[in-house]
């Protein structure tokens, strides 16, 4: 199991030894029509270094405990260097004394915007703005490792979502076009970048984020020695989800946690006692009504 420590600063970005990022990266082109393929994989390459072999915390990482995760972007128009894209990242972690890796994130963003030419340099400078691409690509580096902090420690994840916030910050400031501001901004979406940070960070979900903890460190990890009493665990602190969704309907955090687990749920809480699986399966569809066919799978034994 990963050390747990405070931590007390954040490293410069520099090359080293003990990087904390495994990413695989995929580029879907199918939809632009006698483009240059090369260009694709040379972006490839450039994203999968910056993630990968970038230090971004003060952290000693084992090269088995680095964070497992993958990026999907599909790229959906091209004009001269300016690309309009869509990406969905997905990070995991693994279960204490079993094999199975827990999903951690499955976020889509919906404005991967960025411009590139083939060969430029991706290279973030902290409190710098240097481009759409790296600024974005430094923000989902500090958002897998902040949630996999969370899921460590309670409220592990604040330096490194601290971070994404600054980089938030700067982003606002930057000068950049309307495409690639989409995802910054405050009033743009309730449903971005901007907006999950804020979530992250508001003191209104503290107790969403203690219950992360206690979903992945109390609940998951125990299961190995005790799977009634982590099941028990995980259903007793669901009920912050549905606390959280009434006090304010729109919460994007909420959104991002079922996003992640859902398929998760139905196979914990199916192999439960029938009050858990109603319970649960009442509470799931109060909240998050469009996974109807998923969430009856607890019910259907």
């Amino acid at each position: 199991m990963r050390r747990i420590a405070i931590i007390l600063a954040l490293s410069a970005f520099s090359y080293a030894a003990a990087q904390e990022i495994n990413c695989t990266v995929t580029i879907n082109s199918d939809q632009i029509e006698g483009s240059n393929k090369q260009v694709y994989e040379t972006l490839k390459k450039g994203i999968e270094e910056y993630m990968n072999q970038n230090r971004w915390t003060n952290m000693t990482y084992a090269e088995h405990e680095k964070i497992e995760c993958s990026m999907l972007i599909v790229v959906k128009a091209v004009a001269g260097n300016s690309y309009t894209c869509e990406m969905t990242l997905q990070s995991r972690r693994p279960v204490y004394g079993t094999t199975y890796s827990t999903p951690l994130l499955n976020f889509k963003d919906n404005a991967f915007n960025f411009t590139y030419q083939e060969f430029d340099r991706i290279e973030w400078q902290q409190n710098q703005f240097t481009t759409n691409l790296t600024a974005m690509l430094a923000y989902y580096c500090y958002l897998i490792i902040g949630h996999d902090q969370d899921s460590f420690q309670r409220m592990g994840g604040t330096p490194f979502f601290q971070m994404c916030e600054e980089i938030v910050n700067v982003c606002q400031s930057a000068s950049m076009d309307g495409v690639e501001q989409k995802g910054w901004l405050a009033f743009d979406s309730n449903r971005n970048r901007y907006a999950l940070i804020n979530n992250l960070l508001d003191e209104a979900f503290k107790k969403y984020r203690n219950f992360y903890y206690e979903y992945h460190r109390l609940g998951l990890d125990e299961m190995s020695a005790n799977v009634t009493n982590g099941r028990a665990r995980i259903a007793d602190g669901l009920p912050v989800l549905k606390e959280a969704y009434r006090a304010r309907p729109a919460t994007y955090v909420i959104n991002t946690f079922l996003d992640a687990k859902a398929d998760e749920l139905v196979d914990i809480f199916r192999k439960g006692t029938d009050k858990e699986k109603k319970a649960v399966y009442e509470m799931l569809m109060d909240i998050d009504p469009t996974r109807q066919n998923t969430y009856e799978k607890i019910t259907a034994n």
